[in-house]
């Protein structure tokens, strides 16, 4: 066998080599990718769990007397503007300012809610029913549930976005449509799911003349 031969064979083993470690990386960024989705999905889940409890805790405090009803238009108009926020179908995130708008929008729920809750200590009636308790569980089982799949996406996303500026994947990620994806901001007490702490000897409020 000559010389040029073996050079041949050399370089033959070398590309065969190089084009299995290329697609063993390329199948582990896919896999890292589908796992961002994956986990995207659950934060939407739990986060449109929380959307759709508002109908009914809106309804179940809103026929008390004088209820505050500045906090339940704060609410509805939250809700809607989480509606209104568009986001790519079926895949996480890629422009930090689509999640930014998002976690704003949720974010601004999340505080109109907790008004809510809040206002309605001030009324015993209200805590008094069997509907509203089962709200009160409920949402509280849902912010807990949102700060752990929160956790759960940035985990993931952190590891994604890591595979992808490593190399040999740097050389070739971008253009095989591998992009960064980001996080969820990391605000004070944001890995601490809020308290809900309801006060049944508070008295209502007096009725206004």
């Amino acid at each position: 066998m000559g010389s040029a031969t073996k050079i041949l064979l050399v370089i033959v083993g070398l590309a065969v080599l190089l084009g299995l470690f290329a697609v063993s990386s390329y199948n582990g960024l896919v896999g890292l990718q589908q796992a961002t989705d994956a986990q995207w999905a659950q934060v939407q889940n739990v986060y449109q769990r929380r959307t759709d409890l508002v109908p009914n805790l809106v309804s179940t405090v809103a026929g008390a007397a004088n209820f505050e009803k500045s906090t339940l238009i704060a609410v509805t108009d939250a809700r809607a503007s989480v509606g209104r926020v568009q986001l790519p179908a079926g895949a996480a995130p890629t422009d930090p300012a689509q999640l930014a708008a998002f976690e704003q929008a949720q974010g601004q729920l999340g505080s109109a809610l907790s008004r809510l809750l809040v206002v309605s200590e001030r009324y015993p009636d209200i805590k008094a029913t069997a509907g509203f308790r089962d709200l009160q569980a409920q949402l509280e089982g849902t912010e807990n549930r949102i700060a752990v799949e929160r956790g759960r996406f940035n985990d993931v996303v952190q590891a994604y976005d890591t595979a992808i500026r490593r190399f040999p994947a740097a050389l070739f990620a971008g253009m095989m449509g591998f992009t960064s994806r980001p996080y969820f901001s990391a605000t004070p007490g944001s890995d601490t799911p809020p308290k809900v702490q309801f006060d049944f000897s508070a008295t209502p409020a007096p009725a206004k003349p």
